[in-house]
């Protein structure tokens, strides 16, 4: 099947599956004498593992990870829980961030109740007047 065909029985673009073979997660498609992309069965499924990993708010390294787990044929999967458990707290550290980020975007709309002009705003005048908290350091998960 073309490109085209495997991103519409996929729901995703052409282009992201260009992405995800640059990338080296997915393999590269065959061509025909004309120079398109030909898939198959095995594309197919490994297209669907990458989209589902990516629902799930997986790096790129983790699904890199986790593939390479399968393909590896291992005889055990905690390398694969593993990656999981580590997901896990990520996602939790982020929502204990999302969480506070909630708690001081209330604390700042509350400085604000009601129309005022701009320039009485009490949100824009917190905005303004507030230091700016020192940036964080990016943290990354598996890579």
């Amino acid at each position: 099947m073309k490109i085209g065909e495997l991103a519409r029985r996929l729901n995703c673009t052409p282009d992201t599956i260009r992405f995800y073979e640059k990338e080296g997660i997915l393999p590269q498609a065959d061509r025909t004498d004309a120079n398109y992309r030909t898939y198959n069965e095995s594309h197919i499924d490994r297209l669907r593992f990458i989209r589902n990993c990516r629902a799930l708010d997986m790096t790129h390294e983790e699904v890199r990870a986790l593939l390479e787990a399968a393909d590896g044929h291992s005889s055990s999967c905690s390398t694969i829980n593993s990656l999981v458990d580590d997901h896990i707290d990520h996602v939790s550290t982020r929502i204990d961030e999302l969480v506070q980020l909630r708690q001081k975007l209330v604390g700042l709309r509350q400085k604000c109740r009601c129309a005022h002009p701009v320039d009485r705003c009490g949100i824009m005048q917190e905005l303004t007047s507030r230091d700016a908290p020192q940036p964080k350091m990016k943290t990354t998960h598996l890579g």
